[in-house]
């Protein structure tokens, strides 16, 4: 059962998220539906730590083992997304495919769970900002690459702490 519960006027979701960068590009999960992207992850499961979430999730819908490197973030995320309020807190860990061929990919990536609208794409680290990737605070984190880092984003109200 997923970390998500709907309390009040508010969803609160427990998420962990794998940063995978290879030749100075960075994994990205689109829904082609949807004007952003984000890192590939999902919901932590109930007993569940948040990079066993992420070794998951990446088995689950690309069939590729990972391995974590190292810890990155944890994001206090406050959004809106489809006239619902999310308050999320999000674990990011720098990631990477076990099998040396896996490591070698730098083409678009389909979901093997079926879900058509999924894609997996590479984008350029030096063309982050283009890229509609959200939390939007994760351009900084990855460009400035000085983690561990906690982070407060709050879209909801614009008060913003790092």
């Amino acid at each position: 059962m997923d970390l998500s519960l709907d309390i009040e006027e508010y969803r609160l979701n427990i998420r962990a998220a794998g940063a995978i960068i290879h030749n100075n590009k960075i994994l990205v999960h689109r829904d082609i539906n949807k004007d952003h992207c984000c890192l590939p992850g999902g919901r932590i499961e109930i007993g569940e730590t948040s990079e066993q979430t992420i070794k998951r999730e990446l088995q689950e819908e690309l069939g590729k083992d990972i391995e974590i490197l190292n810890y990155m973030t944890t994001i206090e995320n406050f959004f809106e997304m489809e006239n619902k309020k999310y308050h999320e807190i999000y674990f990011l860990y720098k990631a990477e495919f076990l099998e040396e061929e896996s490591k070698k990919i730098d083409y678009v990536m389909h979901n093997v769970e079926g879900k058509e609208y999924l894609r997996y794409e590479w984008i350029d680290l030096k063309e982050i900002d283009k890229c509609n990737l959200l939390p939007i605070c994760l351009k900084n984190i990855l460009k400035e690459e000085q983690y561990p880092v906690h982070i407060i984003n709050d879209d909801l109200t614009n008060n913003k702490n790092i």
